[in-house]
C-alpha cells in the first residue's frame, strides 16, 4: 500500500500530522517540571569571591598568609576569628564568628573539619565561604550547613590577577589549580582576566554557578571552563543557555570518558558553549571569542606581503576544515579588510626577519584597533622573544595572535560557528511555568503516558509488537500489523490488513532475526502466508526460541531508512539521538545527539547536520522527502523521553521510513528495554 496523503487511517488510528507532533518549547517545560527537572538558572550571589569588602579567616594553616595578602590586595578588611592579638599586619581579631561585623561577604575555613565553622558562619549571616584543605568526609554535609560554599579546593583560587591588562576580559573556572594554569599564564602573553575561580571538590558551588554568574558581570569577553568531573550536567547546560541569552561565549574542555565525551561535547554546542579539545584550544580560542566583535561575514582571507607559500597553506588547511577561507598574496591589507565578503583576516607570520616583520606588526596591530573584523596573526617564531611578538602584537588588546596554525583554523572556525549559532539561539525556558514547589502534587500524566505505561515491563525488553503500540500512544506511525499465533489467525489478518503483507517472528529477546530467516517479505496470497507462518515458528523451535506470535505486517513501499533513538546516557540522562537507519546505517556512519528539552529548530539542525542529509533532499536523483515529517517523529520521541526517559533504558525505532514529500514516515521497526526500576 503507498500513502498518496497526509492522512491515513488504520485499524482506527489517524497517522496523518496531528498537533501533537508540533511541541511547543513551553509544552516540552511544562513536561520537564513535571518530572521535577530544574529549570530556571538560580544565579548565585558570588561578588565576594572576586571583590569582597571584608574577609573573614577561620583556624590556621600554612595558606593563611596568602589569603591574607590577596584580601589586602582587593582591598577589603580582614577579620580572624579567635585570632591572636599579634596577627598578621592588618588583620583584626574577633572573639568568635558572631561578632563579625556586617560587611564580611567572604570567609575562608583552614585546616580541621569545616562543617562547624561553616554553620557558625551561617548563623553570622557570612553569605560565603571557601574551604581550603583536601577532600573532607563532611564535603557532602557542607550544602545547605549556611552559606554557599565553594570547594574544598586549594591555595591556587587566591593567585592574584593583574590589573594593568586593558581589553574585553575572559573569566576562568578551573577544578585544580594545575589545570587552570595555561589560563592564569594568558595574563603574560597580554590577556586580561576578569574573573578567576578554582572550584575544588564542588561540595555546593560548581562550575556551573560560576559560568551562570560570569554570564552577568560586566567586562567578560568570554568564558573559559577547564571541566573535570560533573556533579550535574544539566546545571551546566542551563547555565550555559543563560550565558547565550547574555551573549557570553563560553569555551569549554571537559574530561569526560571517551565513551561520553562525544554526547557531552554535542549537548554543549545545542546550548552554545564551544567545546575544544586540548588546553592550548582553550587559551586560543577562548582569547578570539572575547576579542573579536561578532562577524559580518563569513569570508577568510589569508594575507601575506611575500609569497612564501604560508597563505596557500593555512587556506587549504581552512577550506578543510569547512571554511570559506582565500589565500589574497599582496592584495592591499586595507581593501581587504573593506571587502564586505571577509570576516577574518588571518596573517602568518612563518619566521621573523626585521625590521621588516616589525613594520608588518605595527601594521596589523593597528589595523585590528581600527576595524571591526578579527585580525589574527600566525607568529611562527620558535623562541617567540621578538619585540614584535612580545611587544607590538601582544601589546594589543584587539589582535589575536597564535603559534600554531591548527589552532587558528580550530579557533576561527569556533568563532564563526558560535556566533552564525548565537544569532539564532532560542532557548527552551524563554517560556518557562512556574516551577512546582516540593509539596505541590505531580502534573498528572498526559493521555500518550496512560496509554504507554501499562505496556512497560520493568527489567525486560519489549516485543516489537508492544514497542510499536509504544510509538503508537504516542503518534508515531506505524504499519497496520495483527500479532497472531496461528496459521488460520495469520491468513485472516493478511486479508484485513491487504497483499502483498510481510510476517515476523516476534519475541521481546529476539535478536538477529533475518539472519536466523524469521522474517519473509512480500507475500500474496493465503497459501504463502499460511506456508511461512508454519516454516517461521518451525525455525524458531529448532533455534529454542520462545516466541510470542507471528507479526503480520503491511508490506509499506520503501522510502530513506533512518533511525530516532532514546539512549540513557551516564550523564545527561535520557538523549535523542537521529541518524541513518537499517542498512543504510552500515554505510552512512553518524548521529546527531540532542538533549531534552528541545524545539522544532534544534530538532530540525540535528537532521541537517547528518552526513547523509543529501538523501533526503533526492541526491542521486530521487524524489525530495519529507523531511518535516522526520522532525516531527524526532520531536515526538523527545516526548517519549520527557515523559518515560526514567522508565526506559532504550529506544530505537529503525528502520524509520521517510516518504516523499508530504506522505511522512512510517516506523517499520522498533525496540524496548525498560529500566529495571521502572513503575
Amino acid at each position: 500500500m503507498t500513502f498518496a496523503g497526509r492522512t491515513l487511517s488504520v485499524s482506527g488510528l489517524f497517522l496523518g500530522r496531528q498537533p501533537f507532533g508540533n511541541v511547543t518549547s513551553r509544552q516540552l517545560v511544562r513536561v520537564a517540571v513535571g518530572g521535577r527537572r530544574a529549570l530556571a538558572v538560580s544565579v548565585a550571589e558570588l561578588g565576594g569571591l572576586f571583590r569582597p569588602r571584608g574577609v573573614a579567616l577561620v583556624g590556621s594553616g600554612g595558606e593563611r598568609d596568602a589569603v591574607v595578602r590577596w584580601a589586602l590586595r582587593a582591598g577589603a578588611r580582614v577579620y580572624a576569628v579567635r585570632g591572636e592579638p599579634e596577627g598578621p599586619p592588618g588583620v583584626v581579631p574577633v572573639p568568635s564568628a558572631g561578632d563579625l561585623p556586617g560587611d564580611v561577604d567572604l570567609a575562608v575555613v583552614l585546616g580541621g573539619d569545616p562543617l562547624p565553622a561553616v554553620r557558625q558562619l551561617g548563623d553570622s549571616k557570612v553569605p560565603l565561604a571557601v574551604v581550603l584543605g583536601g577532600a573532607s568526609p563532611s564535603a557532602d554535609r557542607l550544602r545547605g550547613a549556611g552559606p554557599r560554599v565553594l570547594g574544598p579546593t586549594g591555595p591556587a583560587l587566591f593567585a592574584p590577577l593583574r590589573d594593568d591588562l586593558p581589553g574585553p576580559g575572559i573569566a576562568v573556572v578551573a577544578r585544580t589549580g594545575p589545570q587552570g594554569r595555561p589560563l592564569y599564564a594568558l595574563q603574560e602573553l597580554g590577556v586580561r582576566l576578569s574573573h578567576w575561580a578554582v572550584t575544588g571538590d564542588e561540595a555546593d558551588v560548581t562550575a556551573a554557578d560560576l559560568v551562570a554568574y560570569y554570564a552577568e558581570q560586566p567586562g567578560v569577553g568570554a568564558i573559559a571552563c577547564h571541566l573535570d568531573r560533573l556533579r550535574d550536567a544539566h546545571a551546566l547546560l542551563r547555565a550555559a543557555d543563560h550565558a547565550a541569552r547574555h551573549r557570553v561565549p563560553v569555551v569549554a574542555l571537559t574530561a569526560a570518558a571517551p565513551a561520553t565525551r562525544p554526547v557531552l561535547d554535542a549537548a554543549l554546542r545545542q546550548y552554545g558553549v564551544v567545546p575544544v579539545g586540548s588546553p592550548d584550544q582553550l587559551q586560543d580560542t577562548a582569547v578570539l571569542l572575547a576579542r573579536a566583535r561578532p562577524p559580518r561575514a563569513d569570508g577568510v582571507a589569508v594575507y601575506e606581503e611575500e609569497a612564501t607559500g604560508a597563505a596557500a597553506h593555512f587556506a587549504a588547511l581552512a577550506a578543510a576544515r569547512g571554511l570559506r577561507a582565500e589565500a589574497r598574496p599582496g592584495a592591499p591589507l586595507d581593501a581587504l579588510l573593506a571587502d564586505p565578503a571577509v570576516g577574518v583576516l588571518v596573517c602568518p607570520v612563518p619566521a621573523p626577519h626585521p625590521p621588516h616583520t616589525d613594520r608588518l606588526a605595527r601594521v596589523l596591530a593597528d589595523a585590528a584597533e581600527a576595524t571591526d573584523k578579527a585580525v589574527c596573526v600566525i607568529w611562527g617564531s620558535p623562541a617567540g622573544t621578538e619585540a614584535a611578538y612580545r611587544e607590538t602584537l601582544l601589546g594589543s588588546s584587539r589582535l589575536v595572535t597564535f603559534r600554531t596554525f591548527g589552532n587558528c583554523v580550530t579557533a576561527v572556525r569556533a568563532y564563526l560557528d558560535r556566533h552564525r549559532l548565537a544569532a539564532a539561539h532560542h532557548s527552551p525556558f524563554d517560556e518557562t511555568p512556574a516551577a512546582p514547589s516540593p509539596s505541590s502534587p505531580p502534573t498528572p500524566p498526559s493521555p500518550s503516558a496512560r496509554k504507554a505505561r501499562p505496556l512497560l515491563r520493568p527489567g525486560q525488553r519489549l516485543s516489537e509488537h508492544a514497542a510499536k503500540q509504544l510509538l503508537r500512544a504516542y503518534g508515531i506511525r506505524v504499519p497496520r500489523e495483527q500479532l497472531v499465533t496461528s496459521a488460520a489467525a495469520a491468513v485472516r489478518a493478511a486479508a484485513q490488513i491487504g497483499y502483498p503483507v510481510v510476517l515476523k517472528a516476534s519475541a521481546p529477546h529476539l535478536a538477529r532475526r533475518r539472519e536466523l530467516g524469521l522474517v519473509r517479505v512480500g507475500l500474496t496470497s493465503a497459501s504463502q502466508v499460511r506456508d511461512t507462518y508454519r516454516d517461521l515458528t518451525e525455525i524458531a523451535r529448532y533455534d529454542r526460541v520462545d516466541l510470542d506470535g507471528v507479526l503480520v505486517c503491511q508490506m509499506v513501499e520503501r522510502g530513506v531508512e533512518m533511525a530516532v533513538r532514546l539512549v540513557h546516557d551516564p550523564l545527561l540522562g535520557p538523549t535523542v539521538r537521529v541518524g541513518t537507519g537499517g542498512a543504510l546505517a552500515e554505510v552512512e556512519a553518524g548521529t546527531a545527539v540532542r538533549v531534552p528539552p528541545f524545539g522544532e529548530r534544534e530538532a530540525r539542525a540535528a537532521v541537517d547536520e547528518l552526513r547523509g542529509r543529501p538523501l533526503l533532499d533526492g541526491a542521486g536523483g530521487g524524489p525530495p522527502l519529507d523531511v518535516d515529517a522526520l522532525v516531527e517523529a524526532v520531536l515526538r520521541v523527545q516526548r517519549i523521553a520527557l515523559e518515560l526517559g526514567g522508565d526506559l533504558a532504550e529506544l530505537d525505532v529503525d528502520p524509520l521510513v521517510v516518504r516523499e514529500r508530504g506522505q511522512g514516515t512510517v516506523a517499520l521497526g522498533a525496540q524496548a528495554v525498560c529500566r529495571p526500576d521502572a513503575p
